[in-house]
């Protein structure tokens, strides 16, 4: 028997189910949906991915733009380095030639005057105590010389004179001289005019690089010679001897010097290496223990360190002041030390302790048509008996305090601009203060100190002020006073300026004895050794020097 057949294609019996169909169109369907969703997707992720490429691509442009402007930068800066360093070799180079010319026309650097440039007002320069000022905080010394803390001087001196026939001069003079027989008679020159060409042989002295002229309104009474030259390696902002009067102490950038007055030679460098401050670090103040064991430095980075002299180490470091200390002193029994800052405060110290008792500040401000005037204290000074303290300040003010109180105890005011010395006689009964308004002043003090003495201990009583008066006006220098001192005798009062001069004046008579020209830039600091006859003198021109004054024979 044969089997069946079956036709594949022949139509399923009716009633037979077709579900199978129905479903696998509905899965294709949805496959495609599947499909359509999946393409969009990347249809909308390449297109971010366009974008994004685009994006990168400017970035790139953006990096590389960048790279070729950095890299054009720092072309520019190197050529300017270069050129800066071509200048700067010229300028030097001219400078030297420009100095080669000062030392051949002889002692004074003949020439005509200098002007240095208008900071502040015409024709004036202001040296940078204090924050306030319009000067720049530090300005560069003498040309081609390492950076100063004050100002470039006018460069005074005698009047050109090199070149010219010894026959010509003498045809001058007696031109001169005629002229001045039918003149009128005119006031006695001040001894910063005088020429050392025109003086008599009796009223004038020269050495190899310096001389001084004596006054020919007063009796000669003391002589003067140069006994030993200190080079330093940057400007001479203070100086200050021992006691003793052995030893001669120094401060410029960064260091403390001490040297032997008698023979000259330096016995001692003081560096403070552990320091944190870069670059430049000017000692501003300086002062010897009165056992000649400490020495105490007051500098720009508000610190004031007292050094172990034989140690060469550091024993206190006293910190407290807002700004620069400007000024030292320590009191005749060595336990106190008061600093003056131009944070508007003097502060005494106890210095065993290595503490701060007493904090003098200054409220009284003074005032103009633009508001207070900085107060800042640029010098400080006890009196010899450690009852008083007296500022200098910035803002043309002298104030007095009384040490056991801490009151003020007075206010002098005469002066027309800043006050940046100030000095106490042996008697404490005077102080003399110089000013950046070219004078000196002589205070009486003597109702102040006795008002002073005459308060109990410990009684909080005030002092009346007005006490002091002004004894007279010292007129002469043609520029700042900036460093004042008074001889040991109490007999001459001594100034060093920024014209490069120092002078010596009678203390009573107020009347100039003689001007010395020693230096080649501002006299910045000097000081009267307490033994007597000996001065030192600390200058922009990176030197210190030692100078002997005698009676004159």
């Amino acid at each position: 028997m044969q089997p069946p057949i079956y036709n594949h294609h022949r139509l399923p019996p009716a009633g037979a189910s077709t579900q199978p169909s129905v479903l696998a169109s509905v899965s294709g369907q949805r496959l495609n949906e599947i499909l359509d969703l999946v393409r969009n997707e990347f249809e909308t992720a390449s297109q971010d991915g366009t974008v994004w490429k685009a994006q990168r691509d400017e970035y790139e442009a953006k990096i590389q733009q960048q790279i070729a402007e950095l890299t054009l930068i720092r072309q520019s800066l190197y050529d300017l380095e270069n050129t800066h360093q071509k200048v700067r070799q010229d300028y030097e180079a001219e400078i030297s030639r420009l100095r080669r010319e000062l030392d051949a026309r002889g002692p004074g650097g003949g020439g005509a005057p200098i002007s240095p440039p208008d900071l502040s007002r015409p024709g004036d320069e202001r040296p940078p105590f204090g924050t306030s000022l319009p000067a720049p905080p530090l300005n560069g010394g003498e040309p081609g010389t390492s950076r100063s803390p004050y100002p470039p001087p006018v460069l005074a001196g005698r009047p050109p004179s090199a070149g010219i026939d010894r026959r010509d001069r003498e045809r001058e003079r007696e031109r001169d001289r005629v002229a001045a027989s039918n003149a009128p008679p005119s006031p006695p020159a001040l001894l910063s005019d005088l020429d050392p060409d025109n003086v008599s042989r009796e009223l004038k002295k020269e050495g190899s690089d310096w001389f001084a002229v004596w006054s020919s309104q007063s009796k000669k009474q003391l002589d003067v010679s140069l006994t030993h030259t200190l080079n330093h390696e940057t400007v001479v902002c203070c100086v200050k001897f021992s006691n003793d009067g052995k030893y001669l102490a120094t401060g410029c950038n960064r260091t403390a010097q001490i040297y032997d007055v008698k023979s000259g030679g330096k016995v001692c460098v003081l560096l403070d290496e552990q320091t944190t401050r870069t670059g430049d670090l000017y000692i501003r103040s300086i002062c010897f223990s009165p056992d000649g064991k400490y020495l105490a430095t007051g500098a720009e980075d508000r610190q004031i360190r007292i050094w172990d002299i034989k140690q060469k180490r550091i024993r206190h470091l006293l910190q407290g002041h807002m700004q620069e200390i400007y000024s030292l002193d320590f009191s005749r029994d060595g336990r106190f030390l008061v600093s003056g800052s131009g944070d508007k405060s003097a502060r005494i110290w106890d210095i065993e302790k290595g503490q701060c008792v007493f904090d003098l500040r200054i409220e009284d401000f003074i005032h103009n048509e633009h508001g207070p005037i900085d107060a800042g204290i640029t010098s400080v000074a006890l009196s010899p008996d450690g009852k008083l303290v007296a500022a200098g300040s910035l803002d043309t003010m002298v104030r007095v305090w009384n040490v056991a109180t801490g009151q003020q105890v007075e206010r002098l005011k005469g002066h027309k601009d800043s006050v940046y010395s100030v000095a106490f006689s042996p008697d404490g009964k005077s102080l003399v203060s110089g000013s950046l308004d070219r004078t000196l002043r002589v205070w009486d003090l003597s109702a102040t100190k006795r008002a002073v003495e005459n308060v109990p201990p410990g009684s909080k009583e005030g002092v009346e002020k007005g006490l002091g008066t002004c004894q007279s006006t010292l007129t002469g220098h043609k520029d700042y006073v900036l460093s004042v001192a008074i001889s040991p005798d109490g007999q001459w009062v001594v100034s060093g300026s920024k014209d490069r001069s120092i002078q010596f004046w009678n203390m009573v008579t107020g009347q100039a004895q003689f001007m010395l020209q020693g230096h080649k830039n501002s006299v910045i600091s000097i000081d009267l050794a307490r033994s007597g006859t000996y001065l030192a003198s600390g200058s922009g021109d990176c030197m210190a020097r030692i100078w002997k004054y005698e009676p004159a024979q």
